[in-house]
C-alpha cells in the first residue's frame, strides 16, 4: 500500500463527504430552525436525482438539470411545509417525524410508478469526464467538480446566514422564535423559506451524486442513514458540525474500504457511538438540542 493509493482514497473520501455534507446541511438547517426531524430527506434526495435526470434528458444538458432540479424540489419542499408540516407545529415532536417518515415511502412508491424500479444511469457530462493529474496520482474530474460545487455552496450559505438580514433573522429565530414574533417578524414565512432551502440543498446533493451511482428509487435510504449519522456526530442543528462530520465520515468510510471493505458501512456507526459516549450532543451541538 503506497502513498499514492492512500492519497487517492483520501480524495475519494472527501468527495463522498461532500455529498453527505449537502444532505446533512439540509437536515441541520430544518432541525435547527423548525425543530423538525425530516425522515423524508433521503426520499427528497432521490427525487432530486430523478428530477435532474429528467431535466437533463429533456434538454440534453446536465447543467440545466443541475440548476433546475434543486430549485424545483426546493419549491416542492415549500409546498410540503405549508400543507403538511405547518399544521403540526406546537404538537408532539413525534407527529412531524411520523408524517415525514410516511411521506418518504409515498415519494419512493410514486417514483417507482413513474420511472420503474430499475436503476437508470446518469451519464457524466463530457466536459467533466476523464481524470486530472494531481501530482500524486490521477483523480476523476467529476469528483473534483463535486467538491468544488459543495465548497462554493458552503461559502454562499455562510455569507447568507452571517452577512445578511435574512440570515440574522434565521439565526435569531432558531434561538427564540417567540421574541421574533414580538418584534414583528412573520416567523411562519421564515420557516417556509428555511424548509425549502433545506430540501433544495438535499436535492442538489442528489443531482451531484447521480453520475457517481445509478439513479434508483432506493438510493435515498442509505444516504438518509449516513446523513443522520453525520448530523448526530456533528450535533443536531449545527451547520459547522455537519461540515466537519461529513468530511470525517466520508474519509472514514473511504479509508476503511481500502483495508477492510466489509467494515466500510459499519465504521460510521462505530464512529457515531464513540462520539456520543464522549459528547452526547455531538461535536458542535448544544445540550438543549441533544
Amino acid at each position: 500500500m503506497d502513498a499514492e493509493l492512500i492519497a487517492m482514497q483520501l480524495f475519494s473520501g472527501i468527495a463522498l463527504g461532500a455529498i453527505l455534507i449537502m444532505v446533512a446541511l439540509g437536515l441541520s438547517i430544518i432541525f435547527g430552525m423548525l425543530g423538525v426531524v425530516n425522515f423524508a430527506h433521503g426520499a427528497l434526495f432521490m427525487v432530486g436525482a430523478y428530477a435532474g435526470l429528467w431535466v437533463a434528458s429533456r434538454t440534453g444538458s446536465f447543467w440545466w438539470g443541475l440548476l433546475v432540479a434543486p430549485i424545483a424540489i426546493g419549491l416542492f419542499g415549500i409546498l410540503i411545509e405549508r400543507v403538511l408540516i405547518r399544521p403540526l407545529y406546537g404538537r408532539s415532536v413525534d407527529d412531524p417525524l411520523l408524517l415525514t417518515f410516511g411521506l418518504g415511502y409515498v415519494l419512493v412508491e410514486a417514483v417507482r410508478i413513474v420511472f420503474g424500479s430499475d436503476g437508470i444511469p446518469f451519464q457524466t457530462p463530457p466536459e467533466l469526464s476523464g481524470v486530472a493529474d494531481l501530482g500524486i496520482g490521477f483523480f476523476p474530474v467529476y469528483r473534483l467538480f463535486v467538491v468544488g460545487v459543495v465548497a462554493i455552496v458552503l461559502v454562499l450559505l455562510w455569507l447568507g446566514l452571517e452577512k445578511t438580514k435574512f440570515g440574522l433573522i434565521v439565526r435569531a429565530g432558531a434561538k427564540d422564535p417567540q421574541i421574533m414574533r414580538v418584534l414583528g417578524v412573520d416567523i411562519a414565512k421564515v420557516w417556509l423559506l428555511v424548509f425549502g432551502l433545506g430540501v433544495g440543498l438535499t436535492a442538489l446533493g442528489g443531482v451531484l451524486a447521480a453520475p457517481m451511482r445509478n439513479v434508483n428509487p432506493e438510493m435515498g435510504a442509505l444516504v438518509l442513514a449516513e446523513a443522520f449519522v453525520v448530523t448526530v456526530i456533528g450535533g443536531m442543528g449545527s451547520l459547522l458540525g455537519a461540515v466537519v462530520a461529513g468530511l470525517l465520515v466520508g474519509v472514514a468510510i473511504s479509508m476503511t474500504a481500502l483495508v477492510a471493505p466489509e467494515m466500510a458501512t459499519i465504521v460510521m456507526f462505530a464512529l457515531m457511538a464513540a462520539v456520543l459516549l464522549v459528547r452526547p450532543q455531538g461535536l458542535f451541538g448544544k445540550k438543549s438540542r441533544a
